[in-house]
């Protein structure tokens, strides 16, 4: 098997929970932790890619099962031949993060808090605290609930961020994007929660739909919101702007398609000027 940034299957390493992603992002091998094993989520982006997506929460999580393929996966890709089994180019032969993400909302899960202290158990009994960040990638919907404040505490201690979904501000661009109908409100208080717990990145996926990139209305709610989070003291690492490397499997799939880098940048550059760090991966 060749692990490229296109590939991220969610089977491929044959595990239930664990699978390999070579990451645009983390620049390197990112661990991926899939708590939602039946393609559950509370959200429904037109741009997802994970197939047979439904409505839902997570299921159980089996803790025992997901430490045992957490431990052997990590012992195969430090001491194993993972590497050259598949063909990863020597620059990214590093293990880069463990990130809880997979097929929906990881936080959904009732044993989040669960999960994130048994990784850092793993992380600790392999000698790799302190070398490889812990990645949380969220919608942040429900932020609130006092098991998950209690997770991205422990996931701050843990060397541990939070990369956090905000594609639009405008409640048509959720509407249309997400398929949500939440408050802007609602949102603005997930990232000052979010952030309040744990270092957090807000990330940003824009995309042409229906032959037009982002609206300049929608650039411009985009740019006031993060001046006025900023002008509201919350503490962000920055924005991760990107596009669409994959194609999503969702019923919108033909009316998407990628951005240039060019683009990304020129709306990077305007972010910045808000004073925010942009981070742009096409």
């Amino acid at each position: 098997m060749t692990l490229t940034i296109s590939n991220h299957s969610r089977d491929s390493a044959g595990l239930t929970y664990i699978y390999p992603v070579l990451s645009r992002r983390a620049g390197g091998l990112s661990v991926g932790i899939n708590l939602n094993t039946n393609n559950a989520c509370n959200w429904r982006c037109i741009y997802c890619q994970v197939p047979d997506l439904i409505r839902g929460n997570a299921p159980a999580v089996d803790l025992e099962k997901l430490q045992r393929e957490l431990v052997t996966f990590l012992d195969e890709v430090l001491h194993g031949d993972f590497f050259t089994d598949n063909n990863i180019p020597s620059e990214n032969q590093v293990i880069r993060d463990i990130a809880i993400s997979g097929n929906g909302e990881p936080t959904n899960a009732r044993e989040f808090p669960d999960v994130v202290d048994l990784i850092g158990q793993v992380i600790a009994e392999m000698e790799l605290t302190g070398q490889i960040k812990v990645v949380l990638i969220s919608n942040g919907s429900v932020v609130n609930r006092s098991a998950v404040k209690n997770g991205l505490m422990r996931l701050a201690e843990l060397n541990g961020e939070v990369w956090l979904k905000l594609d639009s501000v405008t409640q048509a661009g959720m509407d249309m994007i997400n398929t949500v109908s939440g408050s802007i409100t609602s949102v603005r208080q997930n990232i000052k929660t979010a952030a309040s717990l744990c270092p957090t990145w807000l990330q940003t996926c824009v995309f042409i739909l229906d032959g037009a990139p982002p609206s300049i209305v929608e650039r411009n709610a985009y740019i006031q919101f993060v001046t006025d989070l900023l002008g509201e003291k919350i503490l962000l690492r920055g924005v991760q702007l990107y596009s669409l490397a994959r194609p999503s499997l969702q019923p919108e799939s033909s009316r998407l398609s990628s951005l240039s880098l060019e683009w990304l940048e020129q709306y990077a550059d305007q972010i910045r000027k808000t004073g925010i760090e942009v981070v742009v991966n096409k």
